[in-house]
Order: structure tokens, then C-alpha cells, then sequence
């Protein structure tokens, strides 16, 4: 579903200058200046309206995350929850998945997350999916060995096929679980998490470890 334009978005991300990063291109290999205390750099793909990023950066203090949302009008409600906390350890980038190795060196980002991404439906539109070999490479350039993708999905057929096609990309699954709330919630949960396990669905997730180099890079 399209988000509708939010009334004076672009006045409400002024408002949010701090924590929006403008030009992250001019930011690349340089993003622990932001926070150069931070232990590790953890970046969310496609946070939404930030609920996960925010609740996990609030726990996590000594980490310094980097929110991705391409959708200006879910970014904006993002950033103004991040403000809200008064918090110094979160950014936002409005960029797409595909431009991160423009923007991250090789070995800056220690985690990702890929929280209920998009399914991307049929078989023409696999090449979409962020669990595809496409973008399995993008994360092998931002990625060291022993990085990690945090992977969590309500949807069945994404996360089949992505237990499918990680391995075949350099990565070691682990912490595999089609029923991650089955003993009652666990971990920070994003919107759409919260709304699924109160309807009872069931939530898919795993560990994808870097740990080989492909023989291409």
C-alpha cells in the first residue's frame, strides 16, 4: 500500500536536520565520525517508521545505527520518534538498498537488518527480493567476514527462498526459527511485527553469517 504525503513533510525533516544524513555519499568511509566511541555500526534496510531502530538503538547505546528508508513520508515519522528520545546514536538515510556500496567502504557496516521486507511476489520479481544473490553481493561490499544479516519476515514464501539462496552467497545460517513469538514475544518488535503477533501470525527469522569471500570479489 503507498503511504500518503505527510502534511509539511518537508518542514517536519528541517525540523530533523541532526540526525538526517543529507549526502551520505560524501559520508563513505568516514560514518564512525558520527560516533566515534561506537563499539560497531549497525544499519537497518528499509526501517519504516522506525519503531525497531529506535527501540534497539535505545538499547544499544554503544552501537551506532544507520536507518535506511527510501519512502520520505515513513522516514520523516522515523526521525521524529528518534528526536523525540532525544537520541545521538541513530541517522537516516533516504536512499535505496542497491546504493550501498557507493556509500559504505568495504568493511564498515558489522550488521544489517532486513525487517519484513517487501516479498516481492512470482518469480519475474525474485531479482527484487533483498535476500536475492543481487543484493547478497551488495552486502558482501559492506560487510567483513563475520558481519551478519538479522533477517525477520511473517512471509512464508520470502523466507523459504531466502534460506535457499543465502548459503549459495558466502553466508552460514543460524538462529533458524519459523515461530520466533511462540513463548511469548521476543526482542524488539517493528509495527508490523506487533500487528502480526497480536493476530496471531507466526514470524519467521534467522542469522546469516558472512563467513567466505565470493571468488569473484
Amino acid at each position: 500500500m503507498r503511504m500518503r504525503k505527510k502534511k509539511n513533510r518537508e518542514s517536519r525533516m528541517e525540523r530533523c536536520e541532526a540526525i538526517w544524513i543529507r549526502d551520505p555519499l560524501s559520508m563513505r568511509g568516514n560514518w564512525r565520525s558520527l560516533m566515534p566511541e561506537a563499539k560497531e555500526i549497525h544499519l537497518e534496510i528499509g526501517c519504516g517508521k522506525g519503531r525497531f531502530t529506535v527501540d534497539t538503538a535505545k538499547a544499544n547505546p554503544d552501537v551506532l545505527f544507520l536507518a535506511v528508508e527510501k519512502v520520505l513520508d515513513a522516514m520523516v515519522i522515523a526521525m521524529e520518534r528518534a528526536q523525540a528520545e532525544n537520541l545521538t546514536n541513530v541517522f537516516f538515510l533516504g536512499i535505496d538498498a542497491e546504493k550501498l556500496p557507493d556509500i559504505f567502504a568495504p568493511d564498515e557496516v558489522d550488521r544489517i537488518y532486513l525487517n519484513f521486507s517487501d516479498p516481492w511476489p512470482g518469480l519475474r520479481h525474485a531479482k527484487r527480493r533483498l535476500t536475492h544473490g543481487n543484493f547478497l553481493k551488495l552486502y558482501h561490499k559492506v560487510l567483513p567476514l563475520g558481519g551478519a544479516l538479522h533477517i525477520k519476515t511473517d512471509n512464508n514464501d520470502l523466507f523459504e527462498f531466502s534460506l535457499e539462496e543465502i548459503p549459495q552467497f558466502g553466508f552460514t545460517l543460524s538462529e533458524v526459527t519459523r515461530d520466533l513469538h511462540a513463548n511469548g514475544p521476543c526482542g524488539v518488535m517493528t509495527d508490523y511485527e506487533r500487528k502480526f503477533y497480536e493476530q496471531g501470525l507466526t514470524i519467521n527469522r534467522c542469522v546469516a553469517t558472512l563467513t567466505e569471500r565470493l571468488k569473484s570479489e
